[in-house]
C-alpha cells in the first residue's frame, strides 16, 4: 500500500480482501473476478472498487439489480471504512462491510476456474468423449479460456419433471405476505418490492392478499405488461392466482408458496432446448425434420450446414418468428410459443442485414431504439446510462459520434448487437453475422460472441464460416432437407464425419443427398452423449393461444411511438443531403418543364370565336396540366417507393419488440406526406403563376392560384401512398423502379388530356381508379375545361368531372383523398406479411 493511501478491507461471509490501490477490483459472479459473490441477484460483472488518487470509489457497472449504500441505489460513490454496501437488493442483498483494519486476513489465493466453480456449488463440466484421434489443432488458449468453454451441465433445464420456474434453482429472495396486505412492484424506490429493471414501469403491478386467503395480481397500467403463466393480463387488468401460477414482471418472475412470495431474477444464465421441431410448408413438404438439441447456460452454439438445410427456418422456429408446426422450444422449461408475449422481451435477434439506420450516428441510432423499447416512464438519463454502458461493453464508445455508414463491417455488426443488448436479453440469436467480412473481422465478431456468452448469456449463431468454430461450446450441423447431422463439441465434429475438412463434409452432403444423415447421427455414441435425453421426450403439436391473448404489450403509447418515429425519420432524412437536394430539384425541374409549353399563350382564352361563335379549343391548358400532373405523380411515388422495402428488416425486428404497425405507417405518411405536399405546391406555383388564370375560383374566391395547386398537391400525396403500396409488395428494392415507371405511364394515359375518356365504356370507369384522373379534373373544373378544351369530335359532349361547379371540384378532391385512404389500408394489410408469424392477428 502506497504512502498516504488509507487501507481498505472488504469483508463478506467471513472472508476478507485487503485492497491494493494500484489496481481496480471487480465484484460479481464471474469466477475470474477479484471478489466473487455467488448470489443470483448479483450480476456477472456487478461493480468495481478502485483508488482514484484521492479516495476509494465504488462504481456500479450497469448491474441488473443495482448497488445500494444506505438504502439508496448508486452509480458511483466515494467509500471508506465503515461503509456497508448491498448488491442486488437494498435490504437483504449480499452485504459487504468495509473497514481499514490493518490486521485483516489476506484474500484467499486464486483457484483454478473449475475448482472455484465447483467450490461455489456450480455444476461440474460434463465428461467429454475421448476422440479416437487427436482433435484438429486449435488456437493457443489459456487454461481459463478452455475451461470456460466446457458446458456446465448437459441439457440444463431440459428435464421434463423440473420446476416450471428456473428448473431447480433457489429463489432469489422471499417476501412474506399478511392478510389484507398490498405489495406494490415497480422500478421506483417507494415501491414495496423494487425491481431495478428498465423493462419494468415505475409503478408496475400490485399483489393483493384478500381477507378470504386468496391472492390477486393487478396491473397498474404498466408499459411492458404483467403476465400470468406467460399470458398478459392486460393493461390495468387483474387475475386471481393459484398455487402453481407464475407472475412475470420484466426479467423477474414471482411464485406464491403459501403466504410467501418467491422471486426469481433472470440474470441471463438460462438453459435452452428445442424438442422435435418440424416445419411443414404447403403441399406437405417438410423443410425442418425432427430437430432436437439442448444447451446449458452461458453457451455459444454455432449452426452450420449447406444451402437448403433449413438453417433460416430453424432460426425462425427457435425465436418464435415462425413457430414450428410440431415440437417445443423451451426457455428454462417455459414454452416459448405459448408464452411468447412475455419471453420475447428476453430474446435478442440480430438478422443478417443491419437493424439500424445507417444515416444516423451510433449514439443517435441507439437513442431512438431505447426510446421505442423502454417504458414511457423511463427518464432520458436512465436511457443514456444504459446506452453508454452497452457502448463501453462492446468497445464502441470511441465510435459513438460516427455515422453507421462510416464504420467497418465488423463494427456495424457490433452496433446491431449493441441495439439488442439494450434490454439485457438472456438469449441472443444471430443470423450470418460474419457474412461478407474478411477473416480478421470474422474472428473479431466470433470473439465478441464468445465474450457475450462468458458474460452470462446464451448465444446461438447461424454461420457459413467454419474458421472460428473452436470458440464455440457446441456445434449443430444441419443436413440437406432440414435434419440434424451432428450436435456436440466442435472439435469432435470432423472426426465424427470422417473427413479432414469441412469442404469435404459439405461436398458429401451435396453428393449423397439421399443418404440418411440423421439416422447415422441418431445411431452414434455422440447422440447418446449429447442429445438422447432431449430427444426422448415425445413430440407434441403446438397449440397456440387465441390471437388476442398473445398480442404483445407496447412499451410506449401510440402517440409517443409516433412522435419518436417521426423524429427519427426526420433525422434520417436530414442526414441524407442527396435526398434533400433531390426533393427540391425534382419538383423545380418538373414545374419548369411546363413553362416550355406555348409560353406565349395563356391558360384561359375566350372560348368562343367571335366570327363563327364556335368555342376554340385551347390545347395549352390540357398539355400544361398533363405535365404538372405527371410531375406530381412521379415525384410523390418516387419519394416512397423504396421506403418500406429498405426498412423491412428493421420493421420486422421492432414489431417483435412492441412497435405499433399503425404508428410506424403514420410516421411515414406524416413525414413523406409533408414533403410531397410541399413539392406539389412548388410544382403548381411554378406551372400556374406565370400564366393568366381566372380571377375567381370555385371554392377559395380570389385565391385561384392556391385552388389550382391543391389538386396537384393532393395528387402528389395520393401517388406517395401508391408508392408505399408498391414498397410493401415487392421483395427486393430493384423491383421498385420498373413498377414506378409503369405507374407514371399509366397516369399519363388516364388523365383525360390525351383522349376523351367520358363516354368510352369500360375505359372511363377504369380511369376512376387513377389519381391523375381526379387531380386533372379538379384543376379542370376550376379552369372550366369543358369550355376551353371541349371534345373536338362532339362539341356538345362534356365531361361531368370537369363541370365548372363547386360540388364537382369537391367531388374530385374527395375522390383523391379516398384513393389515398384506400392505399393506406392496403399498406397496413400488406405490412402484416413482414411481421413475426406468431404476432399476426
Amino acid at each position: 500500500m502506497g504512502h498516504g493511501v488509507p487501507e481498505l478491507v472488504v469483508e463478506f461471509n467471513g472472508r476478507t480482501w485487503t485492497l491494493d490501490a494500484s489496481r481496480p477490483y471487480a465484484l460479481g459472479r464471474d469466477p475470474e473476478g477479484d471478489i466473487v459473490l455467488e448470489d443470483a441477484r448479483v450480476s456477472w460483472r456487478h461493480a468495481t472498487i478502485s483508488w482514484n488518487g484521492r479516495s476509494w470509489i465504488l462504481e456500479d457497472r450497469g448491474s441488473t439489480n443495482g448497488t445500494f449504500v444506505g438504502g439508496r441505489r448508486i452509480q458511483q460513490l466515494e467509500i471508506g471504512a465503515g461503509t456497508t454496501v448491498h448488491l442486488g437488493n437494498a435490504t437483504d442483498g449480499p452485504g459487504l462491510s468495509l473497514s481499514g483494519a490493518a490486521a485483516a486476513v489476506a484474500a484467499p489465493q486464486q483457484q483454478p476456474y473449475a475448482a472455484r466453480s465447483a467450490g461455489a456449488g456450480r455444476a461440474q463440466p460434463a465428461p467429454q468423449q475421448q476422440a479416437p484421434r487427436p482433435a484438429p489443432p486449435q488456437s493457443p488458449q489459456t487454461p481459463q479460456q478452455s475451461a470456460a468453454r466446457v458446458p456446465q451441465q448437459q441439457g440444463a433445464g431440459a428435464d421434463a419433471g423440473a420446476s416450471p420456474v428456473y428448473g431447480d434453482r433457489s429463489p432469489t429472495t422471499f417476501h412474506q405476505f399478511a392478510l389484507g396486505r398490498v405489495m406494490r412492484i415497480g422500478r421506483a424506490l417507494e415501491n414495496d418490492l423494487v425491481v431495478s429493471d428498465l423493462q419494468v414501469s415505475r409503478h408496475h403491478a400490485e399483489f393483493h392478499a384478500t381477507p378470504d386467503g386468496r391472492f390477486e395480481i393487478r396491473d397498474l397500467g404498466s408499459h411492458n405488461g404483467t403476465f400470468v403463466n406467460g399470458m398478459p393480463i392486460g393493461k390495468g387488468g387483474s387475475a386471481l392466482l393459484g398455487p402453481n401460477d407464475i407472475v412475470g414482471v420484466g426479467h423477474s418472475t414471482f411464485r406464491l408458496v403459501g403466504d410467501r412470495l418467491e422471486e426469481f431474477v433472470d440474470t441471463g444464465e438460462v438453459s435452452f432446448s428445442a424438442r422435435h421441431l418440424t416445419v411443414t410448408v404447403d403441399g406437405g413438404k417438410q423443410i425442418l425434420k425432427d430437430v432436437s438439441f439442448g444447451v446449458p447456460e452461458k453457451s455459444l452454439i454455432a449452426v452450420i450446414g449447406p444451402s437448403g438445410s433449413g438453417k433460416s427456418t430453424l432460426l425462425k422456429a427457435l425465436t418464435g418468428y415462425r413457430p414450428a408446426n410440431q415440437g417445443d422450444v423451451l426457455y428454462d422449461n417455459r414454452n416459448l410459443y405459448k408464452q411468447f408475449a412475455e419471453l420475447r422481451q428476453r430474446i435478442g435477434l440480430v438478422p443478417q442485414d443491419d437493424i439500424l439506420h445507417k444515416e444516423l450516428t451510433v449514439k443517435k441510432a441507439l437513442k431512438y431504439a431505447a426510446k421505442l423499447r423502454f417504458p414511457a416512464d423511463t427518464t432520458a438519463a436512465e436511457r443514456e446510462a444504459r446506452i453508454d454502458e452497452v457502448l463501453r461493453e462492446l468497445k464502441l464508445d470511441v465510435h459513438k459520434e460516427k455515422k453507421v455508414t462510416s464504420l467497418s463491417g465488423g463494427q456495424r455488426k457490433r452496433v446491431s448487437v449493441a441495439l439488442e443488448l439494450l434490454t439485457k436479453p438472456s438469449l441472443i440469436f444471430l443470423d450470418e453475422p460474419t457474412s461478407g467480412l474478411d477473416p480478421g473481422m470474422d474472428r473479431d465478431v466470433m470473439q465478441l460472441l464468445r465474450g457475450l456468452a462468458d458474460d452470462g448469456r446464451t448465444v446461438l449463431v447461424v454461420t457459413h464460416s467454419v474458421a472460428e468454430l473452436a470458440l464455440c461450446d457446441k456445434l449443430l450441423v444441419m443436413a440437406p432437407g432440414g435434419a440434424v447431422a451432428y450436435f456436440g463439441p466442435p472439435e469432435e465434429a470432423l472426426n465424427f464425419f470422417g473427413y479432414a475438412s469441412w469442404a469435404d463434409v459439405f461436398s458429401a452432403f451435396e453428393n449423397y443427398r439421399d443418404y440418411d444423415w440423421s439416422g447415422r447421427w441418431k445411431g452414434s455414441q455422440h447422440y447418446q452423449m449429447y442429445a438422447a435425453e432431449i430427444d426422448a421426450v415425445a413430440p407434441q403439436s403446438v397449440h397456440m393461444p387465441p390471437p388476442q391473448a398473445i398480442k404483445p404489450a407496447k412499451p410506449q403509447g401510440w402517440f409517443s411511438q409516433l412522435a419518436t418515429l417521426i423524429r427519427r425519420y426526420v433525422a434520417v432524412i436530414a442526414s441524407d443531403k442527396g435526398f434533400l437536394a433531390l426533393t427540391v430539384i425534382l419538383p423545380a425541374v418538373l414545374g419548369a418543364v411546363s413553362l416550355l409549353i406555348d409560353s406565349d399563350k395563356t391558360l384561359l382564352v375566350n372560348p368562343v370565336n367571335p366570327k363563327t361563335g364556335v368555342p376554340v379549343p385551347n390545347g395549352t391548358a390540357t398539355t400544361v396540366l398533363l405535365i404538372l400532373a405527371v410531375g406530381a405523380c412521379f415525384a410523390g411515388a418516387a419519394n416512397s417507393v423504396r421506403e418500406l422495402i429498405k426498412e423491412r428488416v428493421i420493421y420486422e425486428r421492432e414489431r417483435a419488440t412492441g412497435l405499433s404497425r399503425s404508428a410506424y405507417l403514420m410516421s411515414k405518411v406524416a413525414v413523406l406526406g409533408a414533403i410531397t405536399v410541399l413539392q406539389g405546391l412548388m410544382v403548381g406555383l411554378i406551372g400556374f403563376s406565370s400564366r393568366t388564370i381566372p380571377d375567381q375560383g370555385l371554392i377559395l374566391g380570389h385565391a385561384t392560384l392556391f385552388e389550382l395547386c391543391l389538386p396537384v398537391m393532393a395528387l402528389g400525396f395520393t401517388s406517395m401512398m401508391v408508392g408505399l403500396v408498391i414498397s410493401s409488395l415487392v421483395k427486393t428494392a430493384e423491383k421498385t423502379m420498373p413498377l414506378l415507371v409503369m405507374f407514371a405511364i399509366i397516369q399519363v394515359v388516364f388523365t383525360g388530356c390525351l383522349f376523351t375518356l367520358n363516354g368510352t365504356m369500360g375505359v372511363n370507369q377504369f380511369s376512376y381508379l387513377m389519381p391523375s384522373r381526379w387531380a386533372v379534373a379538379g384543376a379542370g373544373a376550376t379552369l372550366d375545361f369543358n369550355k376551353i378544351a371541349p371534345n373536338t369530335d362532339d362539341p356538345t359532349s362534356t365531361d361531368p368531372l370537369w363541370n365548372h361547379t363547386a360540388s364537382v371540384w369537391t367531388l374530385d378532391m374527395a375522390a383523391l383523398i379516398v384513393l389515398g385512404v384506400v392505399c393506406g389500408f392496403l399498406v397496413a394489410r400488406f405490412l402484416r406479411r413482414h411481421e413475426p408469424e406468431v404476432m399476426r392477428k
